[in-house]
């Protein structure tokens, strides 16, 4: 018998980062593994900060949004 694969696809991963004056901002990270792998996250968003993807400022928290 034949068995079926799901093809594999890009899985992307959208966090909500919060700021310490009240500010939101959103990260995307494309290829992000499983949640266990959420603790990369604060290193993935200081990098976006220094090329300018994401605003500057002190970060006070990082949620998984979807």
């Amino acid at each position: 018998m034949f068995s079926f694969k799901k093809p594999a696809f890009t899985r992307s991963v959208m966090f909500a980062v919060s700021y310490a004056d009240g500010r939101t901002a959103y990260l995307v990270v494309e290829n992000h593994g499983t949640s266990d792998q959420d603790y990369l996250v604060p290193t993935i968003a200081r990098e976006r900060q220094a090329q300018g993807a994401l605003p500057e400022g002190a970060i006070t928290t990082i949620k998984r949004v979807r």
